[in-house]
């Protein structure tokens, strides 16, 4: 098969692969958001002085990151309808994603809280900062240069996680290769494809982060 061949098969699934690749963009974001705020959460619930809402956010951690993300898809998206909530798999991916993800978020913000020496809030306190000035002012900026690496990679994996989703029928990067491949048996072609669109994205993700390291380096 000749190139200009090929390419007159291929290029009919290329509006397809663009929508997908948008739809995994926008999982994506969506799931970093979710995993962000709950991660916050967590991750203050676990530096709590409080024994059990400490114990819960350590318990909601081991439990996260003891178990495959894909068995977590299938609780959320096969185990809430029986308690009454149904979602959508779009939804259910994204909560399920989300939850997964805020855990390694949690852990990721403590690192970086724990790294920052105690003296420095202290010798705010003794300067006449409140703790809303130590922490925009002093705290903040330290963390996120401790932790932007940290959090690129748990965006990369949130990015690459979005191809679990097609288990439940979303018809992201993944399915819709798999849709193409049944009708065409030509699964080399499609999953190449597929690979390297994930390529593309992650490598966008990753200099994005790398631009954000060197803006925020400029301020430490």
């Amino acid at each position: 098969m000749t190139f200009t061949e090929w390419w007159d098969f291929f290029s009919p699934y290329i509006p397809g692969f663009l929508h997908a690749a948008w739809l995994v963009l926008v999982l994506t974001l969506l799931i970093i958001i979710v995993s962000w705020i709950i991660g916050l959460a967590v991750a203050l619930a676990r530096a709590s002085n409080i024994w059990i809402i400490r114990q819960a956010a350590m318990f909601y951690i081991w439990f996260i990151r003891g178990t495959p993300a894909l068995i977590q898809i299938f609780i959320v998206y096969f185990g809430l309808p029986p308690l009454g909530l149904q979602l959508s798999p779009f939804f259910a991916g994204v909560l399920a994603l989300g939850l997964n993800g805020a855990a390694y978020v949690a852990e990721i913000i403590r690192s970086g809280l724990s790294a920052i020496p105690r003296g420095q809030t202290e010798s705010a306190l003794a300067l006449g900062m409140g703790n809303i000035q130590i922490m925009r002012r002093i705290i903040l900026p330290q963390v996120v240069r401790i932790i932007l690496p940290s959090v690129t990679n748990e965006a990369i994996s949130t990015l690459k996680n979005t191809s679990l989703l097609s288990t439940i029928t979303v018809v992201e990067l993944t399915l819709y290769a798999q849709t193409i491949i049944a009708t065409t048996f030509r699964p080399f072609e499609f999953y190449i494809a597929t690979a390297v669109i994930y390529l593309v994205l992650t490598s966008m993700l990753t200099q994005v982060a790398a631009w954000a390291e060197r803006h925020n380096a400029r301020y430490v």
